[in-house]
């Protein structure tokens, strides 16, 4: 009898393990952000790897001469890749004069991502809000009301992943 109750106990213990560990490694859709869950997995690809790095570099042009500088705020906002900047600086008048751009990040094991793709404004307070919360360290400088934040979607994107040891991808979206 007490076999039957420590196998039972066992398999209840087992049961409860399973459960927890099925929770911990997906979590609901529910408890992931709005963005997030609504990424296709190109887009979480590219993400993943430009957040994997320190900082990536936004080249941009200003009438025929390249401009490149480092950029840090990312997120994935209704499935779609954003960075934010503010309206006072030159790197907003140059995406507004010409949307296309080039990102290149380098990660720590060596392989590096270009990306090509077109940035388009997007002016709504809940984005810019979104962009604030995923980078608290830019509210000290920013707020989504204050006239100055701008955020930007990546659209029509090529992103090439290569490596010198081989292995490369690219994604389109």
């Amino acid at each position: 009898m007490s076999f039957f109750r420590t196998g039972r106990l066992f398999l209840s213990l087992a049961v409860v393990f399973l459960f927890l560990f099925a929770l911990s490694s997906n979590p609901p859709a529910a408890a992931q952000s709005a963005g997030e869950a609504a990424a296709a997995p190109g887009v979480r690809k590219v993400f993943d790897f430009l957040k994997s790095c320190p900082n990536y570099f936004l080249a941009t042009v200003e009438g025929d001469q390249p401009r490149v500088r480092p950029f840090g705020s990312l997120a994935v906002f209704e499935g779609k890749i954003y960075f934010q900047t503010g309206r006072v600086k030159n790197v907003s008048r140059q995406l507004l004069a010409n949307g296309k751009i080039e990102i290149c990040a380098l990660g720590a094991d060596g392989a590096w991502i270009r990306v090509q793709a077109l940035a388009v404004e997007d002016d709504r307070l809940e984005a810019k809000q979104f962009l604030l919360d995923a980078h608290p360290e830019l509210k000290s400088m920013y707020q989504a009301d204050d006239g100055n934040t701008q955020v930007f979607y990546l659209q029509d994107v090529t992103a090439t992943l290569e490596s010198f040891s081989g292995g490369g991808w690219q994604e389109k979206f």
